[in-house]
C-alpha cells in the first residue's frame, strides 16, 4: 500500500470523499433491492394464482372438449376449427423500475364473439361454441402465466446482480479506501509526530546556544 499511495492530505480527502460516495451508492442500491423485492413478491401472488387459473381452465376446457367431440363428432370440430385460422399477435413491453426494464407481454383480447370466429350459427353447435371460448380462456391464462414467469425471470436476475454490487461495495470496495484512509492518517500522524521532534530539538538548540 505504502508504494501505491502518497500519503498526502490531499489523497485522504480524496479517500474521505470515496468512501461517502461509496456509501450513498450502498444506500442507493439497498432501496433499489428493496423496492424490487417488494416487485417480487407481489408477482409470485400473481404468478401463483395465475398457474391455479390456467390449471383450473385447461381441466374445464378439455372435459368440455371431450364431450364435445363424443356429441358432436371430430370432424364438425375440426371443421369450425379450420373456419378460424387466428393470428394472435404478442408483444413485449416495458416498465422501469429502479433503472431497471421489466419486459410484461401484451396482447389484444383473446376471447372473441362467435361473429370473429367466422362461426356459421346454424351449422356450430351452442356446445362447440363454449368449447371455443373455454380454450381461448385458457390461451388468457397460458399468457398471463408466461408474463408474470417473464418478469419475476427479470426481477430475480436484477436482485442478485444488485446484491452483488452491494456486497462488492460493502465488503472489497469500502473496506479497502478505509484502509487507506488509515494508511494515510497514520503516515501523517508520524510525520506530525517527527516534526513536533525536531522543533523541540531546534528549540533546545537555540536555547542552549544563547546561553
Amino acid at each position: 500500500m505504502a508504494e501505491t499511495i502518497s500519503p498526502t492530505r490531499m489523497n485522504l480527502l480524496q479517500r474521505q470523499n470515496q468512501v461517502k460516495l461509496a456509501q450513498q451508492g450502498v444506500d442507493l442500491l439497498k432501496k433499489k433491492r428493496d423496492a424490487l423485492v417488494a416487485d417480487f413478491f407481489n408477482i409470485v401472488r400473481r404468478a401463483l394464482a395465475a398457474r391455479e387459473k390456467l390449471t383450473k381452465s385447461a381441466e374445464q376446457s378439455y372435459t368440455l372438449l371431450g364431450l364435445t367431440k363424443a356429441v358432436e363428432g371430430r370432424e364438425t370440430l375440426e371443421a369450425a376449427a379450420l373456419a378460424d385460422p387466428r393470428r394472435l399477435e404478442v408483444g413485449i413491453d416495458t416498465k422501469n423500475v429502479w433503472g431497471t426494464r421489466i419486459p410484461t407481454i401484451a396482447t389484444n383480447d383473446v376471447r372473441r364473439t362467435m361473429l370473429a370466429r367466422n362461426a356459421d350459427p346454424a351449422a356450430v353447435s351452442a356446445r362447440t361454441i363454449e368449447s371455443a371460448d373455454r380454450f381461448e380462456d385458457v390461451v388468457a391464462a397460458l399468457l398471463e402465466v408466461a408474463g408474470t414467469e417473464i418478469t419475476l425471470r427479470k426481477i430475480g436476475e436484477e436482485i442478485k446482480k444488485t446484491t452483488r454490487r452491494v456486497n462488492a461495495l460493502e465488503q472489497v470496495v469500502i473496506p479497502r479506501i478505509r484502509g487507506e484512509i488509515r494508511y494515510i492518517r497514520d503516515v501523517l500522524e508520524q510525520r506530525a509526530r517527527e516534526d513536533v521532534f525536531r522543533l523541540k530539538r531546534i528549540k533546545q538548540k537555540l536555547e542552549s546556544a544563547k546561553h
